[in-house]
């Protein structure tokens, strides 16, 4: 994990991957797709806001009801 200067914590995609259980390059993709916001670093590789990719877990965690949810009958 790393701090930027106003102090939000940022994640590899290697540790949003792990949040996600999915491959690092499939964070990457999303990012590139527009589905999750990366910052760079003077090195060129994707950082990503701890505080984005907690609420986009909490979001996706939670059951869908109502017009959105998806009926299996």
């Amino acid at each position: 994990m790393n701090v930027s200067s106003d102090q939000e914590v940022l994640l590899t995609p290697a540790e949003v991957a792990s949040l996600f259980r999915v491959d690092p390059k499939t964070v990457t993709r999303w990012a590139k797709a527009g589905k999750l916001t990366s910052i760079r670093t003077l090195g060129g590789h994707r950082r990503y806001k701890e505080s984005e990719i907690k609420s986009l877990l909490t979001s996706i965690s939670k059951p869908m009801t109502g017009s959105g949810a998806i009926n299996n009958e």
